[in-house]
């Protein structure tokens, strides 16, 4: 019985450990990922948006093509505190967006600016310690 609980005791110390550095593992750096040093911009249509952890996504698709670009945007919570709602672009609305392309060529970047179809100019910081504090024009 005394090692029956020594092993739970373990199991239950390396499943906590684990919560806590598995989402540390899992993030990645920008510049690890992204060629932070071009910049690309894209007008398209947005296919779809997705609202969620750790980061909120769309997808924008510049000529009806089979494969979008999906398009890496801040946290969720973090938007939300600066005043961008989940509906500040719609499926269907024309969009423009800058962005740094992932390094490996796949149709995957991290938006620096979003303008969405009024005109409104979102600009995203660039390092993610600002990430959460887009500044809007």
């Amino acid at each position: 019985m005394h090692g029956s609980v020594n092993k739970l005791k373990l199991a239950t110390g390396v499943f906590g450990f684990g919560l806590v550095v598995m989402p540390i593992l899992a993030h990645h750096s920008l510049e690890g990922q992204y060629d932070t040093g071009k910049i690309v911009t894209i007008q398209g249509v947005v296919m779809k948006t997705v609202w969620v952890n750790p980061h909120a996504l769309i997808w924008v698709t510049t000529d009806r093509a089979v494969s979008s670009w999906e398009v890496e945007l801040p946290p969720p919570n973090a938007l939300k505190l600066r005043g961008v709602k989940a509906d500040f672009v719609r499926e269907g609305d024309q969009v423009a967006v800058t962005f740094w392309r992932a390094k490996d060529g796949s149709r995957l970047g991290n938006a620096l600016t979003l303008t969405t179809p009024n005109g409104q100019v979102i600009d995203f910081p660039r390092i993610m310690g600002g990430r959460g504090t887009p500044n809007t024009k």
